[in-house]
């Protein structure tokens, strides 16, 4: 019986100096994502009119009102509703806007309408 509970004894000493000495660690390795780049398009639209309480125009697809500073910014969902209910009463609204002389957001100077038809006589 003293041999069977020495190798007991000797087995759990074994096993404890096993698991208190083996320990496993690791560092995860970390992943740089760099930030998205922010798309700033600088500009003014072609054309603009006042929808009865601020400036709204159009570059492209993309309505865009006249912010703080005279800066040209994307319209907000807020706004664009306000807009889009206020075209709904102006539907020739283009046909009055304020057209821009200087050059327009895609970096091109407006043609006038009178140079654009002296050029087809």
């Amino acid at each position: 019986m003293k041999m069977k509970s020495g190798n007991i004894v000797g087995l759990f000493v074994v096993v404890a100096a096993l698991a208190g000495g083996c320990t496993v660690s690791f560092a995860p390795a970390r992943v740089y994502v760099p930030p998205p780049q922010a798309v700033v398009t600088v500009g003014m639209p072609e054309s603009y009119v006042w929808d009865g309480v601020e400036y709204v125009g159009v570059v492209g697809d993309q309505y865009m009102y006249l912010g703080p500073g005279g800066v040209w910014l994307v319209c907000d969902p807020v706004r664009l509703g306000r807009f889009h209910g206020w075209e709904g009463g102006h539907p020739d609204w283009r046909r009055t806007a304020v057209r821009n002389a200087g050059q327009n957001a895609r970096g091109r100077a407006q043609v006038r309408k009178e140079e654009g038809h002296d050029e087809h006589r």
